[in-house]
């Protein structure tokens, strides 16, 4: 366990894929998450669904670029074949006005790069209701 991780997060271990087709991007993520969280990297949207069948997530990360590629209905689609898992888009900007636009269409929050560890620790953490 590192140093900084919560005890009590590490403990209420909870299931995440990060969804990005950039291999360096995804193991950053995972990297960020894996000592509080079983954390799964997903080359792709297909990959999680199927993974999905025996090991549902609680959370989902997403690339912009996937969400930008599949439109914003992707998040209805995601929603409705994982109703009980929550939704994270990472998004280049905060000025170009996606991430709002991900949270009008289904979204449950978005983390602006540049990530930080302790911002994307925190977010994680409140959308799975530790916070």
């Amino acid at each position: 366990m590192q140093i900084g991780v919560e005890t009590s997060t590490a403990v209420d271990n909870k299931r995440i894929f990060v969804v990005d087709e950039n291999e360096i991007m995804r193991a950053a993520v995972q990297f960020m998450l894996h000592d509080e969280n079983e954390t799964h990297e997903a080359p792709s949207l297909e990959w999680a669904y199927d993974k999905a069948r025996d090991w549902p997530p609680d959370l989902i990360i997403l690339a912009e670029a996937l969400v930008r590629e599949r439109g914003t209905g992707l998040l209805k689609e995601i929603a409705e074949r994982l109703p009980d898992t929550k939704i994270l888009v990472i998004v280049d900007s905060a000025t170009d006005g996606f991430g709002k636009q991900c949270l009008a269409d289904g979204a449950d929050g978005v983390l602006i790069k540049p990530l930080t560890i302790e911002f994307v620790r925190r977010k994680v953490d409140v959308l799975l209701g530790r916070r």
